[in-house]
């Protein structure tokens, strides 16, 4: 499967460190978070890479090049920030068949592979990974209803009222069929055209959307305290060991 990544936003929220830099080259545990998604992309079977690039995309071309471990990249230029939707579909003429979505903001330590395997295994129309989040929170994220076959019945955008406490993640598989969608979509109240409501047309069209539930975590590197909590957890899956060689050490 082709994966696509989308890096193109300006990452205001995110400074200073953003400040000579995109979003995705900000750096996590000694590297950028673009790097964290195109290895887990890799592992997961990508045989190409489609980056959405715009915001300072120089940084991102002149570093990554056209290949990352042996894979291709192929860039594509949102020359608007005009939400998920717009950015996909410049990679529309790329994609031919099913393929991964991840959002490039994201550092994720979770069952990806899940995703992947549903898609291919049940020829859904599209895969979700979804978490559940405290209430007060849901309102910030795309959030999803499901019914009791873990299908996504419905998505809405950072609702005011949240219909449920399951939202979407930033990864996700897809058929041609979301490109369909994204032309239909119309500008939401922020202006920007939105994943959300494009999947929301998905639904409506009978396609079905299958929900996983993530086993593990993900940190969303909205805010510079969102990156220092990813390096922690990050450095957490190695510090048992450096801490049992500490304490050895130290009874020697």
């Amino acid at each position: 499967m082709k994966a696509v990544v989308l890096a193109a936003g300006e990452g205001t929220r995110l400074r200073p460190l953003t400040e000579d830099k995109p979003k995705g080259m900000v750096e996590v545990a000694g590297k950028p978070i673009l790097t964290h998604c195109f290895e887990q992309l890799i592992e997961l079977g990508a045989d190409e890479l489609l980056v959405v690039v715009g915001y300072k995309k120089q940084a991102i071309i002149n570093h990554y090049e056209d290949t990352f471990d042996g894979v291709p990249i192929t860039y594509a230029h949102q020359r608007e920030q005009k939400g998920l939707a717009h950015a996909l579909l410049t990679v529309e003429g790329h994609i031919d068949d099913d393929f991964m979505l991840m959002l490039g903001d994201n550092i994720f330590n979770a069952n990806l592979s899940d995703v992947v395997n549903r898609q291919q295994e049940d020829r859904a129309d599209a895969a979700f990974l979804v978490e559940e989040v405290p209430w007060d929170e849901a309102s910030r994220y795309g959030v999803c209803d499901t019914n009791k076959y873990g299908e996504i019945t419905d998505v809405v955008e950072k609702p005011d009222d949240p219909p449920s406490n399951l939202v979407m993640t930033g990864f996700y598989t897809f058929t041609p069929a979301i490109f369909h969608a994204c032309h239909l979509v119309q500008p939401s109240n922020r202006d920007e055209y939105e994943i959300s409501d494009a999947v929301d047309l998905l639904l409506h069209s009978g396609r079905t959307i299958d929900a996983i539930r993530m086993d593990g975590w993900r940190n969303d590197i909205g805010y510079p305290e969102d990156r220092d909590e990813a390096e922690k957890r990050l450095q957490g899956e190695v510090d048992p060991k450096m801490a049992a060689d500490a304490i050895a050490s130290e009874s020697e």
